[in-house]
């Protein structure tokens, strides 16, 4: 694990961080958080109470898991995202506790799928994200939805299973739509532009 008093990693007492992590610069694992062997997370990162990274995993710069949320392996996170409270990012596509024989599985008995989370996005509290999925750019996935789908970026969805009913921008706040495939955010001012059900910005 990285030097704590070198790089300014605060580790709570009672979190559990693995020797084989890779923690980064100014990152903070709260208490009762389980880090697990050869998970790598960016710098200045904030790891919630009660929060899980799988092993493996990768986080990058500036991301927030919130206190209960569990990342499964194979997943990654990339620059500022945002795992919300009890989020949860499944990895067993057809789960089962036991073989069809009956006999309990191990690791040899199933192969781990992620779900990856791209730049800026947001998982809402208690959303689940079910793999193999990804979650784009900026997406904002509502509290207590369920992910079966790929999310586009800047997508606002919301429900079980999630649907998109609109699009956020970088603010995470719902875009204004203006015509002509033009939506602007209501706090920045910034432009985006939709073209067959893809947001760019302009």
């Amino acid at each position: 694990m990285t030097d704590p008093a070198r790089d300014g990693v605060t580790v709570a007492p009672t979190a559990d961080v693995d020797e084989r992590a890779t923690i980064g610069a100014g990152t903070r694992v709260w208490h009762l958080a389980q880090i697990r062997e050869d998970a790598t997370l960016g710098d200045n990162c904030n790891i919630g109470r009660g929060a899980y990274v799988g092993p493996g995993v990768v986080i990058g710069d500036n991301v927030k898991l919130q206190n209960h949320a569990l990342v499964y392996e194979p997943a990654r996170l990339a620059d500022g995202v945002f795992i919300g409270p009890a989020a949860v990012l499944t990895n067993d596509q057809y789960p089962r506790a036991v073989t069809p024989d009956g006999r309990l599985k191990t690791g040899d008995d199933w192969h781990a799928v992620g779900v990856t989370i791209g730049e800026g996005a947001a998982i809402g509290a208690r959303a689940v994200c079910v793999a193999p999925v990804s979650v784009g750019r900026w997406a904002l996935v509502a509290a207590g939805a369920v992910v079966t789908k790929d999310v586009p970026d800047f997508a606002l969805v919301v429900g079980v299973p999630a649907r998109r009913i609109g699009w956020v921008g970088r603010a995470g706040q719902p875009l204004t739509a203006k015509g002509d495939g033009l939506w602007v955010c209501p706090s920045t001012g910034a432009e985006y532009r939709e073209s067959d059900g893809v947001l760019t910005e302009s």
